[in-house]
């Protein structure tokens, strides 16, 4: 495959993409779902007599989704996959003394304690909550990883799914990719100064007339222009160049990883395609006739509500007058009948059923019913456990998915580490929850017998406090009776300065069985001593 390289041929592949996403009705159809979820669900409905009530059943079945699916929080698992390097060892430092460990124990430890750290710089829980919730409305989202130089660290950026392109869109997964395409919309000035930056020239960068991202009615939108990020390979190395339309921003470099900076989730996957499709998108329907009834129904309280009065106009030529006690003029005899009241028919009570009918039908086949949201009350701890466990059923597919969207922008952690990092200064803790620290060198991430496997999974404080009461149960039951190997199970959260406990337990120990060596070795050399001596023939010492 010939790779296009020149700003316009990049154009055209960007045109190209967004014709894709036109055939699909994307743009529309994420515009609507957030419009829906945003509670601005009358956008461009021309009736200024009816008032507009939102009732809106989608935001809180998203909110649900997300919460579900992001309630565990995210533990990696890492070991090495290949025994080829679990010989190796390496030495650490804790205070003045000095241990050697096997690279299988020492290597898993520092992965997740690296990894840990750049979640917490990047903010990567916060963005997994906003990444999970443009998932569930746009249908799609994708994580861009990339390394700050100045900064020295790893970033994140969350990227909408109109902004990012497939260089095979019947293809969903990303390292099959022959290139991909992210589009930013910048400020001019800053992107010529970035050009300029790299050497490059500015002429060409000028703003643009797209109108895809913004709103073209803003001012400031006017002075901006798109820029293009593409990504491929070549020999199993990223490679990437940056250009607007009719100019170069960074000329093609060399990244150095062996995988795409990019992880993507699609909430249900379509076939032959790597859009995915929202659950709200099939559902603004229903949600348009909800606020409908509601709509009428509330215009006809509004209207008929209280009972009109219907006067004899020949009998008040001077119309009929509400005000309190004032009095009413009236031609003739007025005792005779002058006016009456009028109770118009009420409303069917068909409409509201109806619509309570669709909104609970509407929450129950996008899985949000009474016991997923917890409108239940169970009698006892089983009951609690069945109602949660049912509640995360319908979820569980996308709970898969987004523990293989971690999995994967972890996996490109681990890959930028290795070309960035180089040799630096790590410290974790070791089984006995000592500190050691020590240097080492990350670009070894890169060699085959360090192969890893990355398992991602529930890492809440429930689980940590199960694994508690585990021990105590094994200690209670005698079939645990070492309190050393008690201690060293505890999660560290749970014991401070746990490394302490251990050495004056082991420290004992070892006084003990010395004590006891020696008290054995006396008894043997008590016992020798009374031992009569062996004799000869006849009666005759030896």
């Amino acid at each position: 495959m010939i790779l296009k390289k020149k700003p316009e041929e990049i154009w055209r592949e960007y045109e190209k993409g967004i014709d894709y996403k036109t055939g699909l009705n994307l743009y529309d159809i994420v515009e609507r779902n957030n419009n829906f979820f945003m509670d601005r669900q009358w956008e461009g409905i021309n009736a200024p007599s009816l008032d507009k009530p939102v009732f809106n059943i989608l935001k809180p079945v998203v909110n649900y989704y997300t919460a579900m699916l992001i309630s565990d929080d995210i533990a990696i698992n890492t070991e090495m996959a290949d025994a080829a390097g679990a010989s190796d060892t390496m030495e650490l430092k804790s205070g003045n003394k000095r241990k050697v460990f096997q690279m299988e124990d020492v290597l898993p430890k520092v992965i997740a304690s690296e990894v840990e750290r750049v979640m917490e710089q990047t903010n990567a829980r916060t963005l997994n909550r906003r990444m999970l919730r443009n998932c569930a409305v746009d249908g799609d989202a994708c994580f861009y990883l990339w390394y700050d130089a100045r900064e020295d660290g790893i970033r994140i950026d969350l990227l909408d799914n109109t902004n990012v392109y497939f260089g095979n869109p019947a293809c969903a997964e990303v390292e099959r990719q022959p290139y991909i395409i992210l589009a930013y919309r910048m400020n001019t000035q800053e992107v010529r100064e970035e050009a300029e930056g790299n050497g490059l020239p500015v002429e060409g960068i000028l703003p643009d007339g797209e109108t895809i991202y913004f709103n073209p009615g803003k001012e400031e939108e006017r002075s901006c222009t798109t820029v293009l990020l593409k990504l491929w390979k070549e020999q199993g190395a990223v490679r990437y160049i940056k250009c607007t339309g009719k100019a170069l921003v960074k000329q093609e470099t060399d990244a150095g990883y062996e995988r795409y900076p990019l992880a993507w989730m699609s909430w249900e996957r379509v076939k032959n395609s790597y859009h995915g499709t929202s659950p709200l998108t099939g559902k603004i329907a229903n949600q348009i006739f909800i606020n409908k009834v509601y709509a009428l129904s509330m215009r006809f309280v509004m209207l008929n509500a209280y009972p009109k009065v219907i006067y004899n106009e020949e009998k008040l030529p001077e119309g009929w007058n509400n005000d309190v006690g004032a009095a009413v003029k009236v031609l003739g005899d007025p005792n005779s009948a002058i006016f009456g009241g009028y109770q118009p028919p009420n409303m069917s009570g068909d409409a509201m059923r109806m619509v309570q009918s669709t909104m609970q039908q509407t929450k129950d086949l996008m899985g949000a019913s009474d016991a997923a949201l917890g409108n239940v009350k169970p009698d006892n701890t089983s009951a609690i456990i069945a109602v949660q466990r049912a509640a995360g059923v319908p979820l569980d597919l996308q709970r898969m998915d987004f523990h293989s969207f971690v999995e994967d922008y972890v996996r490109v952690i681990l890959d930028m580490m290795r070309v960035h990092y180089g040799v630096r200064r790590i410290c974790v803790r070791m089984n006995a929850g000592e500190k050691y620290a020590g240097d080492f060198d990350f670009s070894r991430l890169g060699e085959s017998e360090f192969s890893l496997k990355i398992d991602i999974g529930a890492g809440t404080y429930w689980s940590q406090q199960m694994q508690v009461q585990m021990l105590d149960n094994l200690m209670k039951n005698k079939i645990l009776s070492d309190p050393a190997v008690y201690l060293e199970m505890v999660p560290d959260e749970f014991v401070k300065d746990k490394h302490k406990i251990l050495d004056s337990i082991n420290g004992r120990r070892e006084t003990g069985e010395q004590t006891t060596g020696r008290q054995k070795a006396a008894r043997d050399a008590r016992q020798g001593g009374s031992r009569p001596a062996p004799r000869g023939k006849r009666g005759q010492n030896v």
